[in-house]
This record gives structure tokens, sequence and C-alpha cells, in this order.
């Protein structure tokens, strides 16, 4: 059987994002499909992320793709970290075109319609500390806590642990970090650029505070 556009409408419903996957149920030829998705991406009815997964362009999109839920779904098991978390949390003040995720798979990033996606390795063992926040339109992504989306950025930048380089993030609203949980944090990865960084946040979260109990 053939596969035609208002069917795959029907099909994708109100998906943000879908797979090859959900189109190959029944007795569609799974060739004839491909090729269909390969002529309707050319045609601008689709956009494909990366392989095997897409999104409707306008004006067939029902959904809006959230981008925090686009790279979730870019990577299986990967989370909103780094600056994208800390910019969604109004850690820092800049906004962040780029979403940064980490992921215990090998590196890699996409340059999509909908934006560019950037996925860096974490160990195994780093792959906590997040949650679960809704979005728009009843989406839902996984993104790291403001505590670990703070040591995510120290842990993959170089240099990251200096005042120097903390204090160019221009971190602000600060009395989101909780010490305790910054500290828990910090002994997952128990390493001493870590905890340099723990001792300047920290530091600047006092500052704030006590600037914000003069006003």
């Amino acid at each position: 059987m053939r596969m035609e556009f208002d069917e795959l409408l029907r099909v994708v419903g109100d998906e943000p994002v879908f797979e090859t996957g959900l189109l190959l149920a029944g007795d569609l030829d799974p060739d004839h499909v491909r090729r269909q998705l390969s002529r309707w991406t050319s045609a601008g009815r689709l956009y494909q992320l990366r392989r095997g997964l897409y999104t409707l362009a306008p004006p067939y999109q029902v959904v809006k793709p959230h981008p925090f839920l686009v790279a979730n779904r870019m990577v299986s098991g990967s989370y909103v970290s780094l600056q994208s978390a800390l910019a969604h949390y109004g850690l820092i003040p800049e906004y962040v075109p780029t979403v940064l995720s980490a992921t215990s798979a090998r590196p890699n990033e996409w340059q999509t319609a909908l934006g560019k996606f950037v996925f860096r390795h974490v160990q195994v063992d780093y792959l906590r500390g997040y949650q679960t926040i809704e979005l728009p339109r009843e989406q839902t992504a996984l993104v790291a806590r403001p505590e670990k989306a703070i040591l995510d950025q120290v842990y993959l930048t170089a240099g990251a642990d200096k005042q120097e380089y903390l204090g160019a993030l221009r971190l602000q609203n600060l009395e989101q970090i909780d010490p305790a949980s910054l500290s828990g944090m910090a002994e997952v990865f128990d390493r001493p650029k870590i905890w340099r960084a723990v001792e300047v946040v920290l530091a600047l979260r006092r500052a704030e505070l006590a600037d914000s109990d003069t006003l």
C-alpha cells in the first residue's frame, strides 16, 4: 500500500515530532514510506531533524514542537543542561539559541530547521540531577535541575572553575540554588575542579542575597 500526505496527517495527528516507525504499521511498504518522507521533506511539507525523526512544517503543524522536547527526542536518554538550562531558569541573562544537552552517548550536533542541537558526553554515573518540566502545549522535557546545570557547565568547560569564568557567566537569581543540593551533586562528580566551582558559586550566592537584603 502507498501512503498519501493526508494519511500521514491523520496518523501523526498532534504529535510534535514523530519517528519513521510510527508510519510502518499495517501493509505499508517501508521503502515507499521512506521515499515519500524524502519527497515531502524536499517539498517543504516536513522537516527532517535527524535520520528517522521528523516534524510537520507549517501550515500542516498542529503543535509547534518545543526545542527542549526535540532535543530529548533527538538522543534518547539525554537531558537539556548547561547554558540552555541556566537560561531557562533565569540563572544567566542571555538568550541561548543552541539547545545544549548532556548524554552518555557519543557527542554530536545537528543543524535543523528548528535550530541547532548540541549533545555533550558525560559519564553514565553523571546522568542524574534532572527533572521533567512542563512546556507549552502539553509538552514535557527532561532538564537538569539548576544545581546540576551549573556543575555540568563547569565539568564540560575548560577553566570553568575559576572566578573569572563564573563571573563572566553573570550568574543571577541564585536564591534558586540550594547549597545542600549543589554539594550533593558535587559529590557525584567528586573532582577538585567541581569543588572549587562550588565554593565560588556559593560565594556569589551569598553576595547576591546580601545585596538584596540591603535594598
